[in-house]
């Protein structure tokens, strides 16, 4: 059942609420006393309670649940934080300043019946490695099949949205989203970062950029998952609160390493780094040895190599992005990591 509750005998109160809901594209049930409400307490994805039904309800003592939210017009007075209390509420929302995140709220219950992002963090083995072009690559192939976008979590990297040809797009940047606080909607970052098609990208303006706050990251990439079909993280080489933030809610990490002494010396440092390896697979650029021995060396089993693609820098300078042909090394490597992603997601 994805149809919301909103509990409310104010007129004025479920006016407003039904015009956020037809706005999230979301068509709730209402209830206007507090016995109708406890018929569609339990089974409804969300509950927005008025109020003006806040005592009465409370009275009654529904059963404690997530997702429940009281709505007030205007400031609350302390009581009606104690009702909120007593019902088990998330929070009490003040109309009309909680407006936008309510929408977003609603928003979000209409694209729950998507399946949860299938998430991959792309981490450079060695510097030069080519891991920042290998996620970008990863979410122009992924974008053919459904929305996708890679977030660029490497302040000192290229930018994501020059690799793929997006810098000139408009949209928001981390500079933007690093000052919001609290719930951010699938829907609202879908649609505000900077994009061609189904390809989204999140990175900073151009010039200097600043470390990424952990809680930053961690609400971004959970709106990613709940707004796109496949999201790819490029996550810097550094030991830091962001990289362990998004490799423990990756599915699949990826380590893009170069096939010689030094580059799987380097790869077999960064991966003893990660805390949990399960999930952790090798991606090697250039001729490479036996898997058995990369594996051996890294302690990381090797998921595709691939040769080094011809005119890459000349797509990228097109803004093209990495992608130009189906055919290319470059394509037949993401296609064939994709396509276990997707035997993976049925699997699940």
């Amino acid at each position: 059942m994805r149809t919301p509750l909103l509990i409310t005998a104010d007129e004025s109160l479920l006016d407003e609420l039904l015009r956020l809901a037809a706005a999230a594209g979301v068509t709730p049930d209402v209830a206007h006393d507090a016995a109708a409400a406890l018929r569609g307490w339990a089974a409804a994805p969300l509950v927005l309670l008025g109020a003006d039904l806040a005592a009465p309800v409370a009275r009654l003592a529904p059963g404690r649940r997530p997702g429940v939210h009281v709505v007030a017009w205007g400031e609350s007075p302390d009581e009606l934080f104690r009702l909120a209390l007593a019902v088990g509420a998330e929070n009490v929302a003040e109309l009309p300043r909680s407006d936008g995140w309510l929408t977003d709220l609603l928003t979000d219950l209409g694209d729950s019946g998507r399946a949860r992002g299938f998430t991959v963090g792309v981490l450079g083995g060695s510097g030069g490695a080519g891991a920042t072009t290998f996620a970008c690559a990863l979410g122009q192939v992924a974008a053919r099949s459904g929305p996708a976008v890679v977030i660029d979590a490497d302040p000192l990297g290229p930018g994501v949205d020059r690799v793929l040809g997006l810098e000139g797009e408009e949209g928001v940047r981390w500079d933007a989203l690093c000052q919001t606080t609290g719930r951010l909607g699938a829907r609202s970052l879908r649609d505000a970062l900077p994009r061609r098609g189904d390809l989204g990208a999140l990175t900073w303006y151009a010039g200097a950029s600043e470390p990424l706050p952990a809680d930053a990251v961690r609400e971004v990439l959970s709106a990613a998952q709940r707004g796109h079909d496949v999201v790819v993280v490029d996550l810097p080489r550094a030991a830091d609160p962001v990289v362990e933030e998004v490799t423990a809610r990756c599915d699949l990490v990826l380590v893009v390493v170069t096939p010689g002494l030094a580059g799987l010396a380097s790869a077999a440092r960064l991966c003893a780094r990660l805390p949990d390896r399960s999930g952790v697979r090798l991606v090697v650029r250039g001729p490479a040895p036996d898997p058995r021995e990369v594996a051996r060396l890294t302690g990381v089993g090797v998921l595709v190599t691939m040769a080094d693609q011809r005119g890459l820098a000349e797509s990228i300078g097109l803004g093209l992005g990495p992608v130009r042909s189906r055919r290319g090394p470059l394509a037949r490597a993401v296609g064939e990591v994709l396509a276990r992603v997707a035997v993976s997601r049925a699997a699940a």
